[in-house]
């Protein structure tokens, strides 16, 4: 992450000060799958949630001259992208925001190794069925720091909430996952004691974040 946020600053200023169509096409490669994942959160639609990332991308273009001063161009497209999808809720108000289908679920059908494949594919529809039970905003909290590698104060910036509240709603997520991951050991211990000890691995690796970001 650290890494990717290097690139798009020097990125930013490519296209902001030298018009860099290059470096524009570059930029957007880099931040439009997390945009349009984290837009997604809001509309509850990928082809709606496309179109607002790549309008935003659009306007950034259009407008680059005017954002030479932005040091953190990432977190400015977050804000943007979260702003632009308030809008197109606010303006289609018949649009819910509702427990969202993942696409990336397809992912745990591909088993290859048919006992071990399914059993993490179980583990994992789990954890993803409690996320997305989470409230929005803890939900949106637990997807940008578990996915996109974020810190709690850049995921304040683009709620426009406090570090403490992002750490607040990060802890109830990772209970909400102890709790199912739980109840899928003792499901699962008497067969396969092993998946135990995976189950729990998983569990520490997004505890540890939580531990990281403190």
């Amino acid at each position: 992450m650290r890494d990717r946020k290097v690139d798009t600053l020097n990125l930013w200023k490519l296209i902001c000060n030298n018009d860099d169509e290059k470096a524009f096409e570059l930029f957007f490669h880099l931040l439009n799958n997390s945009l349009v994942k984290f837009c997604v959160l809001y509309v509850n639609q990928k082809e709606i949630a496309e179109e607002i990332v790549s309008d935003v991308f659009v306007k950034c273009w259009l407008n680059r001259k005017t954002l030479t001063e932005i040091l953190n161009p990432e977190t400015y497209l977050f804000v943007a992208v979260k702003n632009q999808s308030l809008n197109h809720i606010k303006k289609y108000s018949s649009i819910h925001l509702v427990q969202i289908d993942e696409t990336n679920s397809v992912e745990f059908v591909n088993t290859y190794n048919p006992q071990k494949e399914i059993e993490n594919k179980e583990l994992i529809f789990r954890m993803d069925k409690a996320i997305t039970a989470l409230p929005q905003q803890c939900r949106i909290v637990f997807r940008l720091i578990k996915e996109d590698g974020m810190k709690y104060k850049e995921v304040a910036e683009i709620l426009n909430i406090s570090p403490r509240t992002v750490q607040t709603q990060l802890f109830r997520a990772i209970k909400k996952l102890s709790v199912v991951l739980s109840n899928y050991n003792k499901l699962t211990e008497q067969a396969h004691k092993t998946n135990i000890f995976k189950a729990l691995s998983i569990f520490f690796g997004i505890l540890q974040l939580f531990f990281i970001n403190l």
